[in-house]
């Protein structure tokens, strides 16, 4: 007692603690120490409380625990994602469910948060055959295409799933229904090309461009092909950026989009001048042949009048008509002109002395009619105007193939569209092993040139020039070696006696590995 705190009444040193009520009271004279019943209350997972205040309802203490305010914060980034991805309720319960699986209902916080969502809403949208671009994904998240795929590929392979595969024709026709670029083009346009652009896509996919690659950018090149062959200007480089491709890798799927075009109009009587900057020009003919051809069954001509087909003839015929000349008689004259008839045939037709009179006065009208139109001098630019007019108003596509709806892989492959094409792969590293090929025969001639060069010299004439020996003279002429860092490392393998058909195959480094830099150690 005597070492505790005076009494502020009596100054006595007689304080103590009330049993009941716990405050401090002088035994002394009974009065009650004011200011002297603080006790502070610190700690506690709720933080500071304060002494008359409830608890959790001021300072930086909540209702809320931190895992509570954790998984709030979670399941509001959470919504807002799907939110912008525009998922249905019941996706959004379906991911919802995904990450709680995952995360045992801890969830979690920091930047990987967003980007475990966005792999899990992917995954979703994969399960339900949505063909929405991870790229679109990335960019709604916020992260790297590679950042998110590699988090795909850990849910995925955490779930034990097995993802359908990626339907690039789903992605077409969802492409161009969204695009921006599309909103002012009717509905009749819009119908027509994701007929044709099915239709060319499901060739490229015969022809195996898309066979390794990723399929947004031939998506990106069928669609500006397709706009520009309905007079639609639009430029690789803004539909990129729509759907958030690369620009490059566009303008390659494009270029060997038209170059597969023009080995198939090789087939056209005037196909020896189509080229890759031509090729749009003469579109129109290319696909409709393609076309055509796909809707043989079996690779059989037609044998009779009511097979449906047409044979290169025919299609010329049809490409080069007026359109004030397809009459009644028409198919007469394309009786006549198809060499793909049998005489029987034309004598089925039945064709009248007066409709025989009346094609042959049109024709001679027409060519009578062409012939002053050139003689009178009339400016080339506006015949071409006039022939580019006639062709717009030609209705080239039919969409009649199968080929413009969606098919299996199998069906797919038995069609023939005009070209069987070899997947773009398997031809590059073809010249790439004959070009290697190359190099080897070069290293192994250089080598036995330093080697024995009397050899060599035999072998060449039985003769030496002394140029070729020595350098006459002070000034020395620079010799135009056409080498690179291949060619030495070659050399180099070969020296090592590597087998040749390994050194074709291109790993250079594993091969110095094994054989130039481990024989050095030892």
């Amino acid at each position: 007692m005597e070492g505790s705190r005076p009494c502020k009444n009596c100054g006595s040193r007689t304080i103590e603690s009330d049993y009941d009520t716990g405050s401090l009271v002088c035994s002394s004279c009974g009065v009650v120490q004011d200011f002297e019943n603080y006790q502070a209350q610190l700690g506690g997972i709720s933080g500071p409380t304060g002494t008359y205040i409830r608890v959790g309802t001021a300072g930086s203490g909540t209702n809320y625990s931190y895992k509570e305010t954790k998984i709030y914060k979670a399941q509001k980034l959470m919504e807002d994602l799907l939110f912008r991805l525009e998922f249905s309720p019941a996706m959004s319960s379906e991911v919802k469910a995904m990450v709680e699986r995952i995360t045992d209902g801890e969830y979690g916080q920091g930047d990987w948060l967003p980007i475990f969502i966005g792999a899990c809403a992917y995954v979703v949208m994969r399960k339900n055959n949505d063909t929405v671009p991870i790229t679109q994904v990335a960019a709604v998240v916020g992260c790297d295409v590679h950042e998110l795929g590699r988090m795909v590929g850990r849910v995925v392979e955490f779930l034990g799933l097995k993802l359908p595969e990626f339907d690039v024709v789903d992605a077409y026709k969802r492409a161009i229904r969204t695009c921006p670029s599309f909103i002012d083009v009717s509905r009749d346009k819009v119908k027509t090309m994701l007929r044709q652009g099915v239709f060319l896509v499901q060739c490229l996919v015969k022809w195996f461009v898309t066979t390794g690659r990723r399929p947004l950018p031939v998506v990106v090149a069928v669609i500006v092909f397709v706009a520009q062959l309905n007079g639609i200007d639009l430029q690789i480089g803004d539909l990129a950026n729509e759907l958030h491709v690369a620009v490059s890798t566009c303008r390659l799927r494009y270029k060997e989009l038209l170059e597969r075009l023009v080995e198939v109009a090789q087939a056209l009587p005037w196909g020896k001048d189509i080229t890759v900057k031509n090729v749009m020009k003469n579109a129109p003919f290319v696909i409709q042949y393609m076309e055509m051809k796909s809707m043989c069954k079996g690779g059989k001509e037609r044998d009779s009048l009511q097979m449906v087909g047409v044979d290169m003839d025919v299609l010329v015929d049809d490409c080069l008509r007026r359109d004030d000349y397809t009459d009644r008689h028409s198919h007469y004259l394309e009786a006549e002109q198809s060499p793909g008839w049998s005489v029987e045939d034309l004598e089925k037709l039945k064709i009248s002395h007066e409709c025989l009179s009346a094609i042959y006065s049109k024709y001679v009208d027409e060519v009578s009619e062409n012939k002053s139109i050139v003689e009178s001098g009339v400016n080339t630019r506006r015949i071409r105007k006039g022939g580019d007019e006639f062709h717009t108003s030609f209705e080239w596509w039919k969409g009649n193939s199968d080929m413009s709806k969606k098919l299996f892989l199998k069906q797919i492959l038995d069609k023939d569209v005009g070209l069987e094409a070899m997947p773009p792969s398997f031809v590059n590293g073809r010249l790439a092993c004959q070009k290697r090929r190359a190099k080897i025969e070069a290293a192994k001639l250089r080598i036995k040139t330093i080697m024995n060069p009397w050899d060599v010299v035999l072998s060449d004439g039985g003769s030496l020039s002394l140029s070729k020996c020595v350098n006459v003279g002070k000034k020395r002429r620079k010799m135009q070696v056409d080498m690179d860092w291949e060619d030495f490392v070659i050399e180099i393998l070969l020296l090592h006696k590597v087998n040749e058909e390994e050194i074709e195959k291109g790993y250079y480094n594993t091969l110095l590995d094994l054989h130039v830099f481990d024989s050095w150690g030892m």
